[in-house]
C-alpha cells in the first residue's frame, strides 16, 4: 500500500513538473469566472426594436466599434454580441421575418444574416465592388421564407437581389454605368418593379425602374435642375423628396410620378428669419416632414400638394430627433428630445398633427453624461389600449439609456468599449484617523449603508433593499475595500475613453468608483472637435506627502490636425474632481514625462509643439527652477514613422517670441537616423517603462560566471520592413520582404545592435524590459508566427567577476557612466515559432523587481496568455549541462509550448491533490 502511494505521489510530481514547462492561458469567458469580466458594445449608431408578444423583448444595435448585439429591453443585459473586424464597419441593420437580423457592412460589400434568438450566423454574402457609394439595405414587407424571396442591397453602385435563404445573389444591376447615384429604394405594391431614386448627375434627379425578377433595366427617367444639387436629400413619401441646391441656401421640392418629375425651389432666407450661412438636411427618416439645420435652429417643414414649403416648427439647434415610427391606422410618430434647465425633455408628436403632443416628459440625467446625441423611439400598448413610448438614448459620453414614463429604466456605460488610455492609482492607506468619508465614497453613502443593514436586521428590508445590502457586503469584502492592501493588489484602474470621459474602476470587482466627462474635452465655441491624446500620472504622493491625493493629467487637442490647439486637465484620482484646466493653447506634437518631481511630487512634463518648441508643465516657479538645474541632462527623441526618421533632441534657451514665455524653450537636434524610404519603413518602436525597477544588474550563470545587464532607460527598439511588406500578411513574397530590428541609444543616436530577419514581415508587437526585448512577427518562409528575444549585456564590467576584488573594493562598479562613451556591449538572441497571432504584449512588473518576469500576451482570439520569460532565454540549448539545468535553463525546442487544455488539466490536478 505504501509502495502504491509513493508511486502515485512520484507520478503526480513528474506530471506537475511537466506542467511547469507550459504556457498558462485564460480564455475570455474564463477570465469572467476567475476574477471579473465586463462586456460593452460601444457607441450605438443603429437600433431596431423587437417587441412582439412571442419571445423576449429586445433591441438589436450596431455600434461605432463594429459590434452587433442583442440587448434585453427590460434590464439592458447582453443576450449575444459579435465584434466584427476593425475595417468591417456596419452600415445598416434590420430584422427580417421576425427571427433574422440582417446586417450590411464594409461599405455594403458584406451582407450577413444572424439568428435573432442566439446570434448564430445563418449566412454571409460577399458583394464585390470598387466604387464608393451610399449603402442601402431594403427588406420587402411581404418577405417570406422561400428560395424566390429576396433582400435588396445597393452598394458600390450596384443593385443586388440577395436570397433570403442562403444569401446567394439572384441578379445584380450595375447602375454606375448608367451614371446613377442611388439614395432610396421603393417597392410599389401591386407592381413587379423596383424603383431606385437618386441623382443622375450634380444637376439631374432620376428614377430608375428595374424588373424585380430578372434585374432588367426597364426605365430611366431623369430631369435636370439648372441650379444643381448639393447631395443632401430627404424622402417624405414614395413620390416626394426635398433636396438642397448646390449653394446650400435653397430648398428644392421634387415630385415624381408616372415618369414625370417636377421641381419647385424656395430660398431658406424667405422661410426662416435671420438665416445666414448654409444649411443641411438632417439624415432622419421622416414621413411628411423634413428637418433642416441652420446655425441657430432646426426647422421642420412640410411640402404642400403644389410643392411649396410650409414651416411647421422651429426648435433649438441642439435638439435630437428620432426616425418616424409607424403606429396603427397609418399614423406616424416622431420623437423630439431637447435640453432644458439641466433636464432633458422628451416629446412625441404625430407627423400629421404637429400642434399637439402624445407625451411630454422631463427626465433628470447626470450632467456628466453630456448631451443627447441619438434617439430611437419604440411604442407599446398600455392596458387602456393607448400608445405608450420608450426611448433608447445615446449620450455624449457614449452611454446608453432606456427611458420610459419619465424614468430611466436602465443605463449602460458603453463608452468603456472605446478605451484609449489606461493608468493605475494607489488607494489610500488604511490607518487610524482616516475619516470614513475619505475612505468610502462619502459620509452619506456610509450612513445609507448602515441604515440598510439596520433594516435588514429588523426584517424590514424590501427585496430592493436586500439586493443593495448584498451589494454593500460584496463591496466591503477584503478584496473590494477602498483602501490599500499590504501587497499592493488593490488599486484604481483609471481609463480614458474616446468620448473624453474618465472612469475609475476598482481592481477587486471592476465596479465604477467614479466617472467624469471632462469639460475641456467637450465641444464648445473655443474647442471645436476635441480629441483625446494622453492620460498620464501627474502627482503620485509618497510617504512624506500622504495627505495629498494622487492626481492624473489628460492632454487633448481641439481638432483633428496636428497643428490644432491643445488643452489639458488635471483630475483628483480618488474623487474624479477636476482640479485645474488650461487651454486652448499651443499645438501638441509630443508629450515627454520627465524623471523629475517638485516638492508636491508633481511630475514635470515637456510638451512639444509643431514648431519643435518645448513647453514646461506644471507652470510653476519651482518646476522652472528644477528644469533649469537639470537642463544639461534632459534629452528626448522623436519618431517620424512616415518619413523614416529618428531624431534626438535637447533643450536650449528660452523661446524667442513676441510675447515672452519663460516656460517655453527652443530645442536643438543632436542626431538623426534616416532609413532609406526605398528600402526600409518604420513599423514599430518601443522603449522601457520610465518607472521600471530592476532588482539587480548582475546575472549569475551556470558556471558561476557573472554577466552584467546593460540597463539603460535611453534605449529604444525600432523595427523596419521593406515598403512592399507594409500591407497584410501574404501581400509580398519572402524574397521581397525582410524585417530589420535595431537597438538605438537615444542620447547619442548610436545603433548598438542590428539584426535582419529575411523573408519576414509585420505586424510587429514588442515589449522592452530590463536588458531584453521580445518581439512577435510573421515568418513568410515558414508560414508561421515567430517570437524573438534579444538580451544585451555590459562588457565594460566584465572585470568585476573576482570576489576578492569586490571585497577589497577594487572594482569599477561605482565609476561614473556617460552615455557619450561608446558602450562595450554584447548581445544574445534566439527565435522560436509561436502558434498564435498577437494583439498586444507586455511584461509583468513588481515594486522591487525581484519576482521573475512573465510575458502577458493578448492573442487575436481574445485569449490572455502568461508565458514564463525562461522560455525566451537566448541561452537555451538542445542538451543543457547539469549546471545549466540547475540554473533553470529549459531544453531548446523550435516552438513555444502553448497548450491551454493541458494547462487547465495541470490546474485541475493541483486542486485535486490539495
Amino acid at each position: 500500500m505504501a509502495m502504491a502511494m509513493s508511486s502515485r505521489v512520484l507520478a503526480l510530481f513528474f506530471f506537475l513538473l511537466s506542467c511547469s514547462y507550459l504556457g498558462l492561458s485564460l480564455y475570455e469567458d474564463q477570465v469572467g469566472l476567475m476574477d471579473w469580466h465586463q462586456r460593452y458594445i460601444g457607441k450605438v449608431k443603429h437600433a431596431v426594436f423587437h417587441t412582439q408578444k412571442a419571445g423576449r423583448k429586445r433591441v438589436v444595435v450596431s455600434t461605432e466599434e463594429n459590434v452587433i448585439a442583442s440587448l434585453d429591453l427590460r434590464h439592458g443585459e447582453i443576450f449575444w454580441r459579435h465584434v466584427l473586424g476593425a475595417n468591417d464597419s456596419i452600415d445598416e441593420i434590420d430584422i427580417a421575418l421576425g427571427k433574422y437580423v440582417i446586417t450590411l457592412s464594409s461599405d455594403g460589400k458584406i451582407a450577413r444574416a444572424w439568428n435573432l434568438a442566439d446570434g448564430q450566423m445563418v449566412w454571409e454574402s460577399f458583394l464585390p465592388g470598387s466604387l464608393p457609394s451610399k449603402s442601402i439595405l431594403f427588406i420587402p414587407t411581404n418577405l417570406k421564407i422561400g428560395k424566390e424571396d429576396f433582400i435588396l442591397v445597393y452598394s458600390s453602385g450596384i443593385l443586388y437581389a440577395v436570397s433570403s435563404v442562403d444569401g446567394e445573389p439572384f441578379w445584380k444591376r450595375d447602375l454606375v454605368s448608367e451614371g446613377f447615384d442611388a439614395r432610396q429604394l421603393v417597392y410599389p405594391r401591386g407592381r413587379n418593379v423596383i424603383q431606385v431614386l437618386g441623382f443622375s448627375s450634380d444637376t439631374q434627379f432620376g428614377v430608375v425602374e428595374v424588373n424585380v425578377n430578372s434585374g432588367e433595366l426597364l426605365k430611366h427617367d431623369k430631369f435636370a435642375f439648372p441650379s444643381g444639387f448639393s447631395g443632401d436629400i430627404s424622402f417624405l413619401s414614395s413620390d416626394t423628396a426635398v433636396a438642397l441646391d448646390s449653394s446650400r441656401e435653397g430648398l428644392v421640392s421634387i415630385r415624381f410620378s408616372d415618369g414625370v418629375i417636377s421641381f419647385q425651389q424656395a430660398q431658406i432666407s424667405d422661410l426662416v428669419q435671420d438665416f445666414s450661412g448654409v444649411a443641411a438636411i438632417l439624415p432622419y427618416k421622416l414621413v411628411e416632414k423634413v428637418a433642416v439645420k441652420t446655425k441657430k435652429s432646426v426647422v421642420f417643414l412640410e411640402v404642400t400638394n403644389k410643392g411649396s414649403f410650409v414651416i411647421v416648427d422651429n426648435v433649438d439647434v441642439t435638439a435630437v430627433l428620432s426616425d418616424s415610427l409607424p403606429l396603427s391606422e397609418g399614423q406616424q410618430a416622431i420623437g423630439l428630445m431637447q435640453h432644458e434647465d439641466g433636464n432633458i425633455q422628451l416629446t412625441v408628436k404625430l407627423s400629421s398633427d404637429w400642434s399637439s403632443s402624445l407625451i411630454k416628459e422631463n427626465i433628470r440625467i447626470d450632467s456628466h453624461r453630456g448631451k443627447v446625441q441619438k434617439l430611437f423611439l419604440n411604442n407599446y400598448i398600455r392596458t387602456d389600449r393607448s400608445s405608450g413610448f420608450r426611448a433608447l438614448v445615446v449620450m455624449e459620453d457614449h452611454s446608453l439609456l432606456l427611458l420610459q414614463q419619465g424614468e430611466i429604466v436602465w443605463s449602460r456605460e458603453d463608452g468603456l468599449a472605446s478605451i484609449l488610455e489606461v493608468t493605475t492609482s494607489e488607494l489610500p492607506v488604511e490607518k487610524d484617523g482616516v475619516s470614513v468619508a475619505k475612505v468610502e465614497h462619502s459620509l452619506f453613502e456610509w450612513l445609507k449603508g448602515h441604515l440598510l443593514k439596520l433594516k435588514g436586521t429588523l426584517m424590514l428590508a424590501t427585496p430592493d433593499d436586500i439586493g443593495a445590502i448584498q451589494k454593500l457586503r460584496l463591496q466591503s469584502s477584503e478584496k473590494n475595500k477602498m483602501t490599500r492592501d499590504h501587497n499592493g493588489f488593490r488599486k484604481l484602474i483609471i481609463v480614458l475613453t474616446r468620448a473624453g470621459k474618465l472612469f475609475a474602476l476598482h481592481t477587486g470587482d471592476g465596479r465604477i468608483v467614479w466617472s467624469v466627462l471632462l469639460s475641456s474635452l467637450r465641444e464648445s465655441e473655443t474647442c471645436k472637435a476635441p480629441r483625446v491624446l494622453n492620460l498620464l500620472q501627474w502627482q503620485v504622493p509618497h510617504h512624506h506627502a500622504l495627505d495629498e491625493n494622487p492626481s492624473i493629467v489628460v492632454f487633448g487637442r481641439c481638432g483633428s490636425t496636428l497643428d490644432a490647439p491643445g488643452v489639458y486637465t488635471t483630475v483628483d484620482a480618488y474623487t474624479g474632481r477636476e482640479l485645474s484646466s488650461l487651454g486652448p493653447f499651443h499645438s501638441i506634437a509630443q508629450i515627454i514625462p520627465l524623471p523629475y518631481t517638485d516638492s508636491k511630487e508633481q511630475r514635470l512634463h515637456l510638451v512639444m509643439d509643431t514648431e519643435w518648441r518645448a513647453h514646461l508643465y506644471p507652470r510653476t516657479t519651482e518646476a522652472l527652477t528644477i528644469f533649469h538645474r537639470e537642463l544639461g541632462n534632459t534629452y528626448w527623441y522623436s519618431v517620424e514613422a512616415d518619413n523614416g526618421i529618428l531624431r534626438g533632441h535637447a533643450a536650449k534657451g528660452n523661446c524667442v517670441l513676441q510675447v515672452s514665455d519663460e516656460y517655453c524653450f527652443d530645442t536643438r537636434n543632436l542626431w538623426s537616423i534616416v532609413f532609406p524610404p526605398e528600402s526600409e519603413k518604420i513599423i514599430a518602436t518601443t522603449n522601457r517603462r520610465l518607472n521600471e525597477v530592476v532588482h539587480t544588474q548582475a546575472k549569475v550563470v551556470a558556471d558561476q560566471d557573472v554577466m552584467y545587464k546593460y540597463i539603460s532607460k535611453n534605449l529604444i527598439f525600432v523595427a523596419t520592413t521593406t515598403p512592399k511588406a507594409v500591407g497584410g500578411i501574404g501581400s509580398v513574397t519572402p524574397d521581397e520582404s525582410k524585417l530589420v530590428v535595431h537597438l538605438v541609444d537615444t542620447i547619442t543616436g548610436r545603433i548598438l545592435h542590428r539584426m535582419t530577419h529575411h523573408g519576414s514581415q509585420g505586424p510587429v508587437h514588442a515589449v522592452f524590459s530590463e536588458n531584453w526585448v521580445v518581439y512577435h512577427y510573421f515568418n513568410l518562409r515558414a508560414h508561421r508566427y515567430e517570437m524573438s528575444v534579444i538580451e544585451i549585456y555590459d562588457q565594460s564590467r566584465a572585470d568585476n567577476k573576482d570576489v576578492l576584488k569586490l571585497v577589497l573594493g577594487k572594482h569599477n562598479l561605482t565609476s561614473p557612466i556617460s552615455s557619450y562613451s561608446r558602450p562595450e556591449v554584447v548581445t544574445k538572441q534566439q527565435s522560436y515559432f509561436f502558434s498564435h497571432s498577437v494583439k498586444a504584449i507586455a511584461a509583468t512588473s513588481t515594486a522591487k523587481g525581484i519576482t521573475s518576469k512573465q510575458l502577458l500576451i493578448g492573442t487575436i482570439s481574445d485569449q490572455v496568455l502568461a508565458l514564463d520569460k525562461r522560455f525566451l532565454d537566448p541561452r537555451r540549448t538542445l542538451n543543457p549541462t547539469q549546471a545549466e539545468k540547475e540554473e533553470g535553463i529549459i531544453p531548446l525546442t523550435d516552438s513555444l509550448p502553448i497548450i491551454p487544455q493541458v494547462a487547465f488539466l495541470c490546474l485541475l490536478v493541483l486542486l485535486l491533490a490539495s
